[in-house]
């Protein structure tokens, strides 16, 4: 049977090859990266039903670890599926910095408003 999905004339799809070499080392990075978020995303669930709210534990680091591991999740996201990771350094900093700014303006936010509205008006008149 013949194949309709490939054109005869594509270059591009006849000549997209790659050596052995290559492939196991695609094929190695990729279940390097599904097993990692598939560990970091068991982690996060099994602390989601483990501890809820334990007193043993402060809630507050719970939530903490949560942040922290959401962000690795998504980092390794950004640099294996959007190719980041490839890039060269100037390219990458110049992707990510701005994130890393804006991040650092809203814990500002935080931190100035959050924290001093709770601060100053926390009795109830």
């Amino acid at each position: 049977m013949e194949r309709d999905d490939l054109i005869v004339n594509d270059s591009y799809s006849l000549n997209a090859t790659h050596s052995e070499e290559a492939g196991v080392k695609i094929r190695k990075n990729i279940i390097f990266v599904t097993v990692l978020l598939t560990a970091i995303t068991a982690v996060e669930v099994a602390m989601g039903i483990i501890f809820k709210r334990a007193e043993t534990y402060t809630w507050e680091a719970i939530k903490w670890t949560f942040v922290v591991l959401t962000l690795v999740k998504a980092g390794y996201i950004v640099m294996s599926f959007m190719h980041l990771g490839e890039e060269k350094s100037v390219l990458k900093k110049s992707i990510l910095l701005p994130y890393v700014m804006f991040i650092i303006y809203l814990f500002y936010i935080l931190a100035t408003e959050g924290f001093g509205h709770l601060f100053n008006h926390n009795s109830f008149h």
